[in-house]
C-alpha cells in the first residue's frame, strides 16, 4: 500500500518533498503573501505496521526556529487525544518518528482546533441563558467575526484570541472560558456576570486558521500589529473588533496567544505606553501574582522583556487598549512545548490544561473586579 500524506483540510499545512523507503521529507508551506511559517498539520495513511521517520527540511527557516530545541511534535490517531512524540532538531531539520499500529495518524505543531468545532462552540454558547451573539464584521474572505456577550454589570471585559491563527491553544482557552462563564453554578462566573459585561471573540483570524497559517490573515497581515490604524483592506478583523470596543469602552482585556520558545505560561503587559502610571501597572501585576498563587499552571519568573518608558509598540492590542481606554490589558502566552513548572510527560501543554488555565484566569478576574 502506498503512503498517503495529506493536508488538504481545515488548518492543514504540509508539502511532500519525497519518500525514500521509511523516510518522509516534508516542508511547511508559508503563510499566503508572507514569509511566516511554522504551523504544520497533516495526515498520514497507508503505513500500518511501519516505522516512519519524518523530516521537515525547512524548519531552520521558520519564523521562530529558535523555538524548535526542546519541542516535541503532537500525534493523534483519533483527533481527540494528542500525545507528544520524540522530536529532534539539528542542522535546520526537524525530525520525528512514529510506529504505525493504525491505518491513519495525524501530526500537528499543537492540538488543532477546527473551524467546525468553533462553529459548534459558538452555537452552543449562544443558546445559553443570558448570552447574546453578535457578528462584529467579516474577515477578508468573508468569514464571520463572532462575539458572544453576557453579564449585566457596568464594567466591560474583552476576551479575544487567535489573532495569530497557528496558536491554537488560544481556541482551547476560549472554549474553557466560555464554558465556565455560562455555568449557572459557578460562583466566579456569577460574580463576573454581576459586575461586568463580558465580550468574547473566540477567533479573530478565521481565514488564517482555516488556511493553516502561523501568524497572518489571508492578506499576509499580522493582526497584532494593526491596532493603531486598522483598515478594511488589510485588517478588517481588527477594525471590526476595535470599532465594537470603541462603542463599549474597555476596562479589562485578555488577548490569548501561544509562544514558540518559552516553556511556560506567562503574561505580557503594557509597560512603556505614554500614559503609563505605576498605579495602572500595579493592577496588572496584582492580577499576575494572584493567578500564580492560585494555580501551578501559571508563573511570573519567565516572560518577555518589558518595554522601556515611552517605547511600547502601540500597534499591539494590549498596549493600544491600555493607552486608548486605560484598560488593565494583558497578553496571555501559552507554550507549544510544556509548562515546565508543572509538566506533563505524555501530552505536554494540552487542550485540557488550556481550559483549566482559563478557569483559573476567570477565578482571578472575579477577585479583582
Amino acid at each position: 500500500m502506498n503512503i498517503d500524506i495529506n493536508a488538504a483540510f481545515d488548518s492543514g499545512n504540509i508539502e511532500l518533498v519525497g519518500i525514500d523507503g521509511d523516510r518522509v521529507d516534508l516542508e511547511i508551506r508559508r503563510d499566503a503573501h508572507s514569509d511566516f511559517y511554522q504551523w504544520f498539520h497533516f495526515r498520514v495513511a497507508g503505513a500500518r505496521g511501519r516505522r516512519l521517520v519524518f523530516r521537515i527540511l525547512n524548519a531552520g527557516g521558520a519564523a521562530y526556529a529558535f523555538g524548535w530545541p526542546g519541542y516535541r511534535t503532537r500525534v493523534s490517531t483519533d483527533r481527540q487525544h494528542w500525545r507528544m512524540t520524540e522530536t529532534r532538531y539539528a542542522d535546520g531539520v526537524l525530525e520525528f518518528a512514529h510506529e504505525f499500529d493504525t491505518d491513519i495518524a495525524w501530526f500537528a505543531y499543537f492540538a488543532p482546533y477546527s473551524l467546525e468545532r468553533q462553529h459548534d462552540l459558538v452555537s452552543r454558547i449562544a443558546m445559553a441563558p443570558g448570552v447574546a451573539h453578535h457578528t462584529l464584521g467579516q474577515s477578508i474572505e468573508g468569514r464571520s467575526i463572532d462575539c458572544l456577550e453576557l453579564g449585566e454589570g457596568p464594567l466591560h471585559v474583552w476576551l479575544y484570541g487567535r489573532q495569530h491563527p497557528g496558536e491554537s491553544m488560544a481556541a482551547w482557552w476560549m472554549e474553557g472560558a466560555l464554558e465556565k462563564l455560562t455555568d449557572p453554578g459557578d460562583a466566579a462566573a456569577q460574580a463576573i456576570r454581576a459586575k461586568a459585561r463580558v465580550h468574547v471573540v473566540p477567533n479573530m483570524n478565521p481565514d488564517g486558521a482555516f488556511r493553516g497559517h502561523l501568524r497572518t490573515n489571508a492578506a499576509g497581515v499580522n493582526l497584532n500589529r494593526e491596532w493603531h490604524a486598522p483598515t478594511a483592506e488589510r485588517s478588517p478583523e481588527v477594525l471590526a473588533v476595535k470599532t465594537a470596543m470603541e462603542a463599549t469602552g474597555v476596562d479589562w482585556a485578555i488577548d490569548v496567544h501561544g509562544d514558540e520558545a518559552i516553556p511556560a505560561n506567562f503574561l505580557a503587559g503594557f509597560e512603556g505606553i505614554p500614559r503609563w502610571t505605576d498605579t495602572h501597572g500595579a493592577r496588572f501585576y496584582d492580577y499576575g501574582q494572584r493567578l500564580a498563587a492560585r494555580t501551578p499552571l501559571f508563573q511570573t519568573e519567565r516572560g518577555y522583556e518589558k518595554a522601556k518608558p515611552g517605547q511600547a509598540n502601540l500597534s499591539m492590542s494590549t498596549n493600544q487598549l491600555a493607552e486608548r481606554f486605560g484598560a488593565v490589558s494583558m497578553t496571555l502566552e501559552m507554550p507549544f512545548k510544556d509548562h515546565d513548572p508543572a509538566p506533563d510527560p505524555v501530552e505536554g501543554w494540552s487542550p485540557d490544561r488550556c481550559k483549566a488555565l482559563a478557569h483559573a484566569c476567570l477565578d482571578t478576574l472575579a477577585e479583582l473586579i
